[in-house]
């Protein structure tokens, strides 16, 4: 278990999760499912160890794997101020 500290936000101890984390690359929107991260329970802050960095970088440079791994459908919502009149 690393010791990820305290929230650099709050100053609340980090708690170890596993968590999907979203990246956009070349913009493709990438998740990253059961990441080791320590998570700020009062303000949600989220941080990787150094090691979990660097795996996450070679993650995201390899194209290969990216281009072959199963996708999901999202809705993409254009934000518009009349669509939020009541």
């Amino acid at each position: 278990m690393y010791n990820y500290g305290k929230c650099e936000i709050c100053n609340t101890l980090l708690e170890e999760k596993n968590i999907q984390q979203d990246f956009w690359i070349k913009g493709k929107l990438v998740v990253i499912e059961n990441l080791p991260a320590g998570v700020c329970p009062q303000c949600g802050e989220k941080v990787v160890s150094g090691e979990v960095g660097e795996h996450i970088d070679r993650l995201l440079k390899d194209s290969n794997r990216i281009n072959k791994a199963p996708t999901i459908s999202v809705p993409f919502i254009k934000y518009e101020i009349e669509s939020m009149a009541v």
